[in-house]
């Protein structure tokens, strides 16, 4: 994220360059910003709301980093939305330390249903609220970035989206492991068949 602000992106557009940072955010962008921002509120609500019902440890470890860096990333969008300017705290990168080993096919199950009191609400129900969470903001900040018109911005809401589906997937992985989420698969000649289903261009590159 080393854009100037000072420095206008597209030589065509005029006054750009005059304007102060903070004021450098189109209608759809603001719109669109307070909604995936607003969601990430949500989010952490949630989680803060969920931790005291987890069990398991690993879990409730998963939270309470998913909370640590979902709260920087809160705090960098929202700078970047008062000044238009690169944040103090520039995105970083989620690394989760969860193993990416899959357990593929099916077992049977009893089919789910909706908890009908707080004494239900256990460690695959709070998964469950942390991967919407996640998701939501994933497709929300996807919308952001499309819409925002300050470069920087737009970058902020485009770099933390990696960070968002990182960390779904360690609840996906957390998930599968303890069969919350079960992988199916196609049989192996129809798996074959879509693998096989695209073949590279061959020769020169366009340029």
């Amino acid at each position: 994220m080393n854009m100037n602000m000072n420095q206008p992106q597209n030589q065509n557009l005029t006054g750009t360059s005059a304007m102060p940072a903070k004021m450098s955010h189109g209608g759809h962008e603001l719109l669109d910003a307070h909604e995936a921002i607003g969601g990430l509120v949500g989010g952490l609500e949630q989680y803060m709301i969920y931790e005291q019902h987890v069990q398991d440890q690993q879990l409730k470890t998963i939270m309470q980093q998913h909370k640590t860096f979902l709260t920087q990333m809160y705090n960098t969008l929202v700078e970047t939305l008062k000044t238009g300017n690169e944040p103090s705290v520039k995105t970083q990168t989620y690394n989760m330390t969860t193993s990416n080993d899959v357990v593929y096919g099916m077992t049977p199950s009893q089919p789910k249903k909706p908890a009908q009191s707080i004494n239900e609400i256990n460690d695959e129900c709070i998964t469950s609220f942390m991967m919407g969470c996640l998701k939501s903001s994933a497709s929300a900040f996807t919308m952001a970035a499309l819409e925002s018109t300050n470069p920087v911005m737009r970058r902020v809401f485009a770099d933390s989206i990696p960070n968002l589906i990182e960390m779904a997937y360690e609840v996906f992985l957390y998930q599968n492991k303890h069969q919350y989420y079960q992988v199916p698969q196609l049989n192996e000649a129809d798996m074959q068949n879509y693998l096989n289903g695209f073949a590279p261009i061959q020769g020169k590159m366009p340029h």
